[in-house]
């Protein structure tokens, strides 16, 4: 009868443990930007074959579309499309993890065919007094040089590729040229790369057009402080952090269990002498 009290008790304590830790959130979204870098072509854009972006121009940047973690169909039409079978681009198939932040790029190739890409914003922590620069190329031109002040600090970037400096923040007068030169195709610009911030900057267009451009995006809330939220531009968030009470919750639970486990073996081993002066 003691042991099965003793059981009981242990029993107790576990379910009491498992009242203390507080119910995990549910699993967090991914977050899904679209830029349209494809010049003078004006679409809609279809998730899963329903209309999401409508009459969305050359340079625009929405988002974010704050979805389930799952791959996604994405279809890019003309703008006067009744719906998304005969796409200008797509469908593509989006593998979105959750907890993520992703940014899907329509764009041109290099040989200038229509085409897209989904790139993963990179936002873990930055130094203090330190900001993220990425520089992605999804413009019709060949392999590129981005200049900062004059020189070259990412070199050899090709379509669709991307390049990511941290750097102290400041203002960045940053240039684009073809590789191996120093003569600008695009800009000099001047870049914000704020602290705790992933700055992302998108050379799109078409080299032969005449028409490249540059995009930016930026993504907030990096900071080496732990109390930063990952967030950015339009309403991009990331993940947060797990609740930092949980860990208090579980360490308190567990305290209680293991006292009731001592409780128990003290209660077994008197049992055990009262038996033996029996």
């Amino acid at each position: 009868m003691k042991r099965t009290a003793i059981a009981g008790v242990i029993a107790g304590a576990a379910v009491a443990l498992a009242g203390f830790a507080p119910a995990q959130a549910s699993e967090a979204p991914a977050m899904l930007s679209v830029l349209h870098g494809v010049p003078d072509l004006t679409v809609d854009v279809y998730v899963n074959d329903d209309l999401t972006l409508d009459d969305f121009a050359p340079g625009d940047l929405a988002g974010p579309l704050e979805l389930p973690a799952g791959t996604y169909s994405v279809a890019i039409t003309a703008s006067d499309a009744a719906d998304a079978s005969s796409p200008a681009i797509g469908p593509v198939d989006l593998a979105l993890e959750s907890g993520m932040n992703y940014t899907a790029v329509a764009h041109l190739t290099e040989a200038g065919e229509p085409t897209a890409t989904l790139f993963t914003n990179d936002t873990a922590q930055t130094a203090a007094g330190e900001g993220r620069l990425t520089v992605r190329h999804v413009a019709a031109a060949p392999a590129v040089d981005v200049l900062a002040g004059g020189t070259a600090v990412i070199t050899n970037l090709a379509n669709p590729d991307e390049a990511k400096l941290d750097l102290a923040a400041g203002t960045v007068s940053a240039s684009v040229a073809a590789a191996g030169t120093t003569d600008p195709v695009l800009g000099p610009a001047d870049v914000e790369v704020a602290e705790g911030a992933n700055t992302i900057v998108y050379a799109w267009g078409s080299l032969d057009d005449d028409n490249l451009a540059l995009a930016i995006q930026t993504v907030t809330g990096m900071h080496s402080n732990p109390d930063g939220v990952p967030a950015g531009s339009a309403g991009l968030v990331a993940t947060n952090a797990p609740d930092a009470g949980a860990g208090v919750w579980l360490a308190a639970g567990a305290t209680m269990l293991l006292g009731a486990a001592a409780v128990a073996a003290v209660l077994m081993r008197r049992s055990a002498a009262a038996r033996q002066k029996e």
